[in-house]
């Protein structure tokens, strides 16, 4: 059977991530006892901190029966310049997955390119697809499903709103983006997105919100934008998920957060520690939707 890859939410389709879905709901309600990593190590390659990708996987490989190695650029020759494609050939040779969380997604393109086992996008400057699989679960979970959904995302349009965007390809449901001038997310993403939903472009938070399930946002600036911090805290004034903006969605809508969350910048504190807020649920479920992944990857 030739390996699977998880570089981007389109790698798989509609119907696996629902089965995806079905296994993690299995998992998190304790009803699942396989093993399906038993003897198989997990190689976690991250040249970007974390805590969420990193602990939730380590954590799900332990208990599918598996081992999760974490290998910092500090670790390994990739730090002084070893290729990737080297890289990837001898890690095929001692793991059974690779995980990696890096900057540029050509890096994970060409790690994938050259392994001969699965690899895992843990996220990368143009897509964070582990977490917006685990936020479309979440959103299942509290409504049942996302048909007829409409989500709003306030802010960047980094990593994440590309993998929203790419979300809504595959489910169909309608994404409304608000992101001031100049921090508009991939426009091929974006227009591939157009093929298969209602998906818009708005500089006003208030037209995406308006009415919406769900509302969605990040970090003004993201690891290794730290030096654009104070000009995007500039472009993004208004921009802040607070209470006024919440009344404006649905009454039943549900805040989402991917965290670490930066309390009176992106979203106000009433907000998050609110009765709208799923962050903790959220953040929880990034293990069970990894977990089946990890199993039906490597499994």
């Amino acid at each position: 059977m030739s390996k699977r890859d998880f570089l981007a939410l389109t790698d798989l389709s509609r119907e696996e991530i629902e089965r995806l879905f079905d296994l993690a709901a299995e998992m998190k309600a304790g009803r699942y006892r396989g093993r399906p990593l038993e003897g198989k190590v997990l190689a976690l390659l991250f040249a970007k901190s974390s805590t969420r990708t990193r602990v939730s996987f380590e954590v799900g490989a332990i208990q599918l029966g598996g081992h999760a190695l974490f290998l910092s650029a500090r670790d390994l020759q990739l730090g002084r310049g070893e290729p990737i494609r080297d890289t990837a050939r001898v890690l095929s040779r001692y793991v059974q997955g690779i995980v990696i969380r890096t900057f540029a997604h050509s890096e994970v393109e060409e790690l994938a390119r050259y392994a001969t086992v699965p690899v895992i996008n843990g996220l990368t400057d143009r897509l964070h697809p582990c977490q917006v699989l685990a936020d479309v679960f979440t959103i299942r979970e509290v409504f049942g499903s996302w048909e007829g959904k409409v989500v709003a995302w306030v802010g960047d349009g980094n990593n994440m709103a590309n993998a929203w965007l790419q979300a809504a390809q595959l489910f169909g449901f309608e994404l409304r983006l608000a992101c001031p001038e100049g921090y508009e997310p991939d426009r091929e993403i974006f227009e591939e997105a157009k093929k298969k939903a209602k998906v818009s472009i708005t500089e006003l938070p208030e037209e995406a919100v308006r009415g919406a399930h769900v509302v969605n946002t990040d970090v003004w600036a993201s690891m290794g934008q730290e030096e654009e911090a104070e000009a995007r805290a500039l472009a993004f004034q208004g921009y802040t998920v607070d209470r006024e903006l919440m009344a404006l969605a649905a009454p039943d809508a549900i805040f989402l957060h991917c965290l670490p969350a930066h309390r009176g910048e992106e979203v106000e504190e009433e907000v998050i520690e609110g009765p709208w807020s799923r962050v903790f649920d959220q953040a929880e479920n990034r293990l069970h939707v990894q977990k089946a992944l990890l199993a039906t990857l490597m499994g």
